[in-house]
């Protein structure tokens, strides 16, 4: 069989992100401004992780915040079921991959990318706040990406949350004693990031405390 022509092939994938585009800012726009949640898609359900985003997605959907994940398995499964338990907004942007990337079963709201660099603008474009838990390289090129702008523009700067500050205490000493030391970064902008280790610490920065501590209130009388 011919090889695609390399012009056939620019229009195909224009093509394609022009249609990822337009899918989601469709979709997003129209909703209020939620809070993006990235982690692991092999957290198990009773891991200790799956049940603290579980926790985060059922207040913020109390909250009336639409939670969007990337709508696979793991801790996106669970911020997504939490949401859709306490009937709020729980939107996946899902992606095809050889593995790992069924759509879970907790979306009210579907979106399909073909690219991931299309799909991670969409996750970010739309939130107010961002929560990062334990996950492997797709995780981490997340989280970095959200650095490496929040870095460079103070104005694009939203609350970030990482959980579990055993899982992130290495990466976040790198930063001090190798990037910072050595002057590769201002340290002082990186004093937006906020690390906790449960999902009341990650409500009272995303929310406000005692916007977190009204809302919970409510839900306990």
């Amino acid at each position: 069989m011919p090889e695609r022509n390399p012009s056939d092939q620019d229009a195909h994938l224009l093509a394609q992100i022009q249609g990822d585009l337009s899918a989601a800012t469709t979709l997003l726009r129209d909703l209020p401004r939620g809070v993006t949640v990235f982690g692991s898609a092999r957290t198990a359900p009773d891991d200790a992780a799956y049940q603290c985003a579980w926790r985060l997605g059922t207040w913020l959907g109390r909250a009336g915040l639409p939670l969007l994940t990337g709508g696979g398995p793991g801790i996106m499964e669970a911020v997504n079921r939490g949401a859709r338990e306490a009937d709020g907004i729980s939107v996946g942007l899902n992606i095809e991959l050889p593995y790992e990337q069924t759509p879970n079963p907790h979306l009210t709201h579907r979106l399909h990318f073909h690219h991931f660099s299309t799909r991670k603008l969409m996750l970010t474009r739309y939130s107010r706040g961002f929560v990062i838990f334990p996950g492997g390289f797709g995780t981490t090129d997340e989280l970095l990406e959200l650095l490496v702008a929040f870095h460079t523009d103070r104005g694009a700067r939203h609350p970030m949350v990482l959980v579990d500050s055993t899982f992130w205490s290495g990466l976040l000493t790198w930063f001090t004693e190798q990037l910072g030391s050595r002057q590769l970064i201002d340290l002082h902008n990186t004093d937006f990031i906020e690390v906790v280790d449960d999902e009341k610490a990650a409500l009272d920065v995303l929310l406000g405390a005692e916007a977190a501590a009204d809302l919970m209130r409510r839900y306990a009388e």
